[in-house]
């Protein structure tokens, strides 16, 4: 299956014509999905003991499944978040998944972590993060929300005493992977009545409302910057003033919205993020990287790679590296999932990106 030869290079060309076409369609086909009943009517079982060919299996995507696929890039398509990579960006997902790097460490990834960290100092320099912020590039917003508060129980439970079920706390539209990363982590979760945008002070009220047993179980306040229904921005300064008096973790859920940061005209309305101790954005929201891509961010990551540094025999090779994004999320193996965001902003500049979510905001 490794070999090279004759029919892997006809593949190989069919198959970067297909990419270069799809590339260049302005604006690309909308196409919508199929019931199963009609898909597998079309292409029947695509796998067996015999394989297809690789034409042969490249033509029922191009006629069959790829149709069956929302173009969530095409520009009439808002339902959920719609994605707009840049031509460059996407062009160079096609490098990545060619170069079978491994991302997870400095060892296997060196050249990649450098550049994925560029535009992780990008990021932070936006928000306001100091020096030594960073982090890494993880999925989506569920898996960097999922890390964040690991990080921030991890820091919790720092002290003895707190062996209880921990408790978060966050707004009533708070995106719905807060709640599943309090199931997954077997935490409560206790969310502030507020009017769409939460309040310092609603948050103060709230936490003044606990018992002494559960005040004593938070160990995180989930913000958010751009909600998802409604783009609601939190009053993140004020929220930010009471974690510091309360002495909680401040998270920063801005999956879609923190891509604000990069507007000027804006950027005042996100005030407070930079006194967070971590926030998350998604490049493949409105950073016009492709999916998946999501931006995870820690003020201090030596406290995230506390909680997420995984230790075995066959580890302890990586634990040399400078910087090894498996030490800073919910994970291990990854692929360099942030260069293609690092190869647009390297092409087309941080001026270029803050023009372009200056025109999304104008229309």
């Amino acid at each position: 299956m490794h070999q090279q030869d004759s029919s892997t290079e006809v593949l190989t060309q069919a198959i970067l014509r297909y990419a270069v076409e799809r590339i260049r369609m302005n604006p690309p086909t909308l196409d919508g999905p199929k019931p199963e009943k009609t898909l597998r009517a079309m292409v029947g079982h695509t796998i067996g003991k015999e394989g297809l060919g690789g034409l042969e299996a490249l033509r029922i995507f191009t006629d069959v499944l790829a149709p069956a696929c929302i173009s969530v890039d095409h520009p009439r398509f808002f339902s959920f978040v719609p994605a707009a990579p840049t031509e460059a960006a996407t062009l160079f997902d096609l490098v990545v998944g060619a170069s079978s790097i491994c991302g997870t460490s400095w060892l296997e990834a060196a050249g990649a972590v450098l550049a994925e960290n560029d535009a992780l100092r990008w990021l932070s320099d936006l928000a306001g993060f100091p020096a030594g912020a960073g982090g890494v590039f993880v999925s989506g917003g569920t898996a960097g929300n999922l890390s964040a508060l690991i990080t921030a129980r991890s820091q919790w439970r720092k002290d003895p005493t707190n062996t209880t079920r921990g408790l978060i706390v966050t707004s009533e539209g708070a995106h719905s992977s807060v709640a599943q990363a309090a199931f997954v982590m077997d935490a409560d979760l206790k969310t502030v009545p507020c009017d769409g945008r939460m309040l310092g002070s609603e948050l103060a009220q709230t936490l003044s409302e606990l018992t002494p047993t559960d005040r004593a179980r938070v160990f995180a306040v989930v913000a958010t910057s751009g909600t998802t229904n409604l783009g609601f921005i939190d009053d993140l300064a004020g929220i930010a003033d009471v974690c510091g008096a309360e002495a909680l973790w401040l998270h920063i859920d801005g999956a879609y919205g923190a891509a604000g940061l990069a507007a000027p005209s804006i950027r005042a309305q996100f005030t407070g993020i930079e006194r967070a101790d971590s926030f998350i954005v998604d490049p493949h929201k409105w950073l016009f990287a492709p999916f998946d891509c999501c931006a995870l961010l820690y003020r201090s990551p030596e406290h995230a790679r506390h909680a997420h540094r995984q230790h075995g025999d066959y580890l302890e090779v990586l634990y040399d590296g400078i910087w090894n994004p498996s030490d800073y999320a919910h994970h291990l193996s990854r692929r360099a999932r942030g260069l293609p965001f690092w190869f647009s902003l390297a092409t087309h500049g941080t001026d270029a990106y803050a023009a372009a979510v200056e025109q999304d905001l104008a229309r």
